[in-house]
């Protein structure tokens, strides 16, 4: 098998004067080596190195990013199962309902019993796909370990700061009816 410098020159792509000073600076090198006792450095080994260094790094971060991007579709996956499975049927509900997601009051209607179980804490409202769906205390809980952003979290109740309101005796209940 010819060497690479041969088949060059077969081709045309190198004339002979070239590959003859190739030859000559590769055998000074070489002399210059052996005389220093020294290891020579090659500076493509190097830059091979480094580059296969660099695509490793880059490879690396890639996975790790689809790694994370499989993670997040199971988690979706699993918090659509959990509300399919334990999702509570909202019926022809009457009775609104209003409280706060994203910032923004939303109203849904649903039963007199669904209300006294939303207002008792029993039931949660979960957000999915653009719908709100009612599902109990536990499986919220768990929803909220995989994705605490779409579960409604129940209405706070807060105590007035002044201790000298006059009208702080008379609790507004959370069932109040306009």
């Amino acid at each position: 098998m010819a060497s690479l410098q041969d088949q060059l020159l077969q081709a045309g792509l190198v004339d002979k004067k070239k590959a003859k000073q190739i030859s000559k600076e590769k055998r000074k090198k070489q002399k210059v080596a052996k005389k220093s006792k020294e290891a020579q450095i090659d500076e493509t080994k190097v830059v091979v190195q480094q580059a296969r260094t660099d695509k490793m790094a880059r490879d690396r971060a890639l996975n790790a990013q689809r790694d994370a991007a499989a993670r997040q579709k199971a988690i979706a996956a699993q918090i659509k199962q959990l509300v399919d499975n334990n999702r509570q049927t909202q019926g022809n509900g009457e009775t609104a309902y209003n409280f706060t997601f994203d910032k923004k009051v939303k109203t849904i209607y649903v039963t007199e019993a669904l209300r006294d179980h939303l207002i008792a804490g029993r039931l949660v409202i979960v957000a999915m796909d653009e719908r709100f769906d009612l599902v109990p205390r536990g499986i919220a809980d768990k929803i909220a370990e995989r994705n605490s952003d779409i579960v409604v979290k129940p209405a706070e109740t807060t105590t007035p700061d002044n201790e000298d309101d006059p009208y702080a005796d008379f609790k507004i209940p959370d069932d109040l009816m306009w």
